[in-house]
């Protein structure tokens, strides 16, 4: 049985996503993500899926989801990626949380998104060292 790492943030549409989808490709054996939100939207930002393509990495197939206390149980760690909505934070309901603390891409042009997605590369990668 393979040990689960959760992404999570409000709306599941961004950076949750990148961090699935980088996870995907750099995870040790053994490991698997998957991420959720506390009031996800309809759709994946679509600057988020250009930048990661841009990446290599195509998260077309994922969906937002929203969290569920299953999720939160199976976690071997949660990580909130941060807060847009202070009242649907994910830090605030989820005990032993890692909280990245990184800038929302919504409504942001694609040169920050790109920032973002970049940063977001580097923490997956430093987490996976640590795993």
């Amino acid at each position: 049985m393979s040990k689960k790492i959760l992404f999570v943030c409000v709306e599941n549409a961004g950076r949750s996503q990148m961090a699935e989808g980088f996870f995907r490709k750099y995870a040790p054996t053994g490991y698997e993500p998957y991420s959720a939100g506390t009031k996800p939207t309809g759709a994946i930002n679509p600057l988020a899926i250009q930048a990661m393509k841009e990446s290599g990495i195509d998260i077309t197939i994922q969906t937002p989801k929203t969290i569920t206390d299953s999720m939160i149980r199976e976690a071997s760690k949660v990580i909130n990626m941060g807060c847009m909505d202070r009242e649907s934070c994910p830090a605030l309901f989820v005990k032993n949380v890692f909280d990245w603390a990184i800038e929302d891409p919504k409504g942001k042009p694609l040169e920050d998104v790109r920032k973002i997605r970049d940063t977001i590369e580097k923490r997956v990668q430093e987490l996976c060292k640590t795993l």
